[in-house]
């Protein structure tokens, strides 16, 4: 009995310690596709499986339990409040600055930048959760200080992510305010800067500073180590650049 205890032991271990899950910030979604295809390049062995959502809702998830071993945050807060409750074996470090963009499927005038927004032609915008979405907060920081909130309120549409901010783009409302970083993706590349999208001046809203962790269930996994040192690495800093943001 002691042996097939050991030989069952030998047999799984390697299973286990192959696979690394991660949690993922929805704006890094096209760049992590493209982080994770090189990361298997050098790692043929070790799967990485991510799951997407809100920076706020993962956090959630990650304190009642999830499984994950590492988390891209979209800010910096989330993570500082993983490590400072428990949650977190590593100190938040920041692994990229993002940028806030209004993209239209429709060619729009937006020569007068956020202002352009007062357009009558504009009745639904799109911007993520505040409450749980880093970039959704930057997007409200953008309308109260540029003035525009209180006659653009009543025109808001919520979405649980910054990714689902571009599903409504598409589909449902007029304008929305989305991370830069998702118009560099190959599937977004029929949108034009100036013509469809444009930078929102980042004098309008607090930086957006990305901050990675290592999980309690990380300890003592060198395949999550890996991929934690890769993040770090000159390879993703080019694929991060390529996608728009800025990296320490």
């Amino acid at each position: 009995m002691r042996y097939l205890i050991i030989l069952f032991t030998l047999l799984t271990y390697p299973l286990a310690a192959g696979e690394v899950k991660v949690a993922v910030a929805a704006n890094v979604t096209y760049a992590m596709e493209e982080i994770v295809k090189s990361f298997r390049q050098s790692h043929p062995d070790i799967n990485v499986r991510t799951t997407l959502g809100s920076s706020g809702n993962l956090t959630a998830q990650i304190m009642r339990g999830a499984p994950y071993q590492l988390f891209l945050s979209a800010n910096m807060r989330y993570p500082q409040r993983l490590y400072k409750e428990g949650f977190a074996i590593t100190e938040p470090k920041i692994y990229a600055m993002g940028a806030l963009a209004l993209l239209s499927r429709k060619e729009r005038d937006f020569s007068k930048g956020i202002a352009s927004l007062r357009s009558p032609e504009i009745k639904r915008i799109a911007i993520a959760n505040p409450k749980t979405a880093p970039y959704g907060k930057a997007a409200l920081e953008a309308l109260q200080k540029s003035g525009l909130y209180p006659a653009l309120r009543p025109k808001l549409l919520y979405a649980q992510s910054v990714a689902q901010v571009l599903s409504y783009i598409l589909t449902a409302v007029d304008v929305g305010f989305v991370a830069k970083s998702s118009l560099y993706s190959p599937k977004m590349r029929a949108f034009k800067e100036g013509l469809h999208w444009i930078t929102v001046d980042p004098a309008y809203y607090s930086p957006i500073e990305q901050g990675v962790v290592m999980l309690k269930r990380a300890k003592g996994n060198p395949d999550a180590e890996a991929f934690y040192r890769f993040i770090f690495s000159d390879e993703v800093k080019k694929i991060l650049k390529a996608y728009g943001y800025k990296v320490p």
